[in-house]
């Protein structure tokens, strides 16, 4: 049972991984985008990124790379994300 439960944190912390790179990297194709008058990915595609895991990627991109920091959606949602998502995964931990 112990090597289950293992298994699936290191399964976890991979996926954490990998979209949390994703978030930054998207999150800098888009200022690479705007720099240069380009299409711009969608708002709703980066708070669904954050939304799937990504949050840690997409505050250190923000204050990185200063990507979408001076809009108050994105300094108060990343976070309030991040901090449900921590919330919940500590609840589900505890009560298994």
């Amino acid at each position: 049972m112990k090597e289950i439960i293992n298994n699936n944190i290191i399964a976890i912390l991979i996926y954490l991984l990998i979209i949390n790179l994703m978030t930054f990297l998207i999150m800098a194709i888009d200022k690479y985008k705007a720099k240069r008058a380009k299409r711009r990915i969608p708002e709703k595609t980066l708070f669904t990124l954050v939304a799937l895991g990504g949050g840690i990627g997409g505050i250190t991109a923000m204050y990185t790379i200063r990507h979408k920091n001076k809009k108050t959606r994105f300094i108060i949602g990343f976070p309030m994300i991040l901090i449900l998502e921590v919330i919940s995964f500590m609840c589900i931990y505890f009560m298994f």
